[in-house]
């Protein structure tokens, strides 16, 4: 299995305790989820019809203010298995250091893959793939540029699973484009990563294969009902975004005893170049908090947001030992 946050397991393995024990601040998932309320008996007993699915289509594009055809999935991840069976193996550029499963899913499908450090170097390849804000450093791109870098590639895949809070850098208004597909992550900004729902965004014949390729029923209907609700609330979204806007801040305060460097970030995740970041994860692991580091770069840490304020006061005084 490739390097990933939310590999709460080691960390119990290492340090002991209990899953409910550990405040998981290793991957960029909200922790202040969006309360799910009450969810009906026929969304867990009953096929979703397709009526029910539209629905939930419809839900996605008014939160992502796009008209652009869409298909759920099970997760932003979904969509990046399947993206080898959009166009024959060619020449793939990604923008790098970023989120490591688009290399791997595409060399395994014989894709010849290429990670690049500029957005310029995207040129040329048959696919090209931002992440945008980019995990783990929270690099930006504004759109203009993406754009103007659509018609030097054979297909551009934005991955925006970041973007919820920042929709000022969000291409889903322009996602029906010929070559542009755009994914979303919906368990991240909304906390409910366990529900594995996400969305592609493209041209018509793009989504046609996806949804093909995904079957009748990409989505539980559990997945429905929450997601239709959720992304339809925009009072608590707007809150939401404000709330982790002040939350960035609060935790670059935080950690500034430590004499880390903010390398970057995007409004659900901090990332800090420390003295040794093993150390420091290990401190942090012993008050039962874990964080993300990340094997080539042995001086970067990756933090999520504490949610609560006990989660706060816990990781204030773990850093301040």
């Amino acid at each position: 299995m490739r390097e990933h946050g939310g590999n709460l397991d080691l960390a119990q393995q290492r340090f002991g305790g209990r899953a409910e024990d550990w405040i998981d601040l290793s991957t960029g998932i909200n922790r202040l989820p969006y309360p799910v309320g009450e969810v009906s008996a026929r969304a867990w007993n009953a096929l979703p019809s397709r009526a029910e699915i539209e629905s939930l289509h419809q839900a996605a594009q008014h939160a992502y203010g796009t008209s652009a055809p869409l298909v759920a999935m099970g997760g932003a991840q979904a969509a990046i298995q399947l993206l080898p069976q959009l166009a024959p193996a060619g020449r793939a550029r990604i923008l790098a250091p970023t989120y490591n499963e688009y290399a791997g899913v595409l060399s395994i499908a014989g894709w010849d893959v290429q990670e690049v450090g500029e957005l310029d170097a995207l040129a040329g390849a048959d696919l090209a793939v931002v992440v945008n804000p980019n995990n783990p450093d929270g690099r930006r791109f504004a759109p203009k540029d993406l754009l103007a870098l659509l018609p030097r590639v054979g297909r551009l895949v934005i991955d925006e699973s970041f973007a919820d809070a920042a929709p000022q850098l969000s291409l889903a208004s322009e996602a029906d484009r010929p070559g542009l597909l755009v994914l979303r992550s919906f368990g991240k900004f909304y906390g409910l990563a366990g529900l594995r729902l996400g969305f592609a965004l493209g041209n018509a014949a793009d989504i046609a294969k996806l949804a093909a390729a995904s079957g009748p029923w990409p989505v539980s209907g559990a997945a429905i009902a929450i997601g239709c609700r959720a992304l339809r609330d925009d009072a608590w979204a707007e809150a939401t975004s404000a709330r982790l806007a002040r939350d960035c801040a609060r935790l670059d305060d935080i950690v500034q005893s430590q004499g880390w460097r903010l390398v970057g970030g995007a409004p659900l995740f901090r990332l800090y170049e420390t003295p040794d970041a093993l150390a420091a994860q290990e401190k942090l692991a012993r008050s039962q908090i874990w964080s993300r580091v990340f094997a080539k770069e042995p001086a970067w840490l990756r933090l999520g947001l504490p949610g609560s304020e006990a989660e706060w006061t816990r990781l204030a005084e773990a850093l301040a030992r």
